[in-house]
């Protein structure tokens, strides 16, 4: 049984129906629906925090999956698994992967961003000034390209961009 039918939170499970139906009713090759449904089984088993079960779905939903953009988000939600289980530099891997086939995920950007600022804060607790100084410039540089593609978006880095002066106000 798919995880979407086991799930009992109605919202998953009215997402379920809807994707099933969408998959039935569009002219989609029967590939392209075996890989989204792997895709769903694994978002679903991520917001429970199964993260191997995820990674299964998403390889199988990978490994199915022909549209670049498609798999980009397959690409990026395995860059999530990774930075929440800490493996920055896999995560940083998957998130420059998921870029390659969508130039226009701002979320990946942000996550980026986000990781680049960490070691920074890493670097400057460990008295390495040069260091955090180019990991923040790093994190300005994917903050700015998140920014400019989702402005309204991301206010603690346009904040964190203004109050170091790497953002005019």
């Amino acid at each position: 049984m798919p995880r979407t039918q086991r799930n009992a939170n109605f919202i998953d499970k009215t997402f379920g129906v809807i994707a099933d139906i969408l998959l039935q009713t569009l002219p989609t090759p029967k590939r392209e629906k075996e890989a989204f449904a792997y895709y769903r089984d694994g978002m679903s088993a991520q917001a429970e925090g199964e993260y191997a079960e995820a990674l299964q779905n998403y390889f199988e939903a990978l490994r199915l999956e022909s549209d670049a953009y498609d798999r980009s988000f397959i690409l990026y939600n395995i860059g999530l698994i990774h930075t929440s289980n800490g493996d920055h530099a896999r995560a940083l891997d998957y998130y420059a992967q998921a870029l390659e086939r969508n130039p226009s995920l701002p979320q990946a950007l942000n996550n980026i961003a986000v990781i680049y600022h960490y070691r920074g804060e890493q670097a400057l607790e460990l008295g390495q000034d040069q260091v955090s100084k180019i990991l923040f410039d790093k994190a300005a540089d994917y903050w700015l390209e998140a920014i400019r593609l989702a402005p309204d978006n991301y206010i603690e880095a346009q904040n964190w961009l203004k109050v170091t002066g790497r953002i005019d106000s």
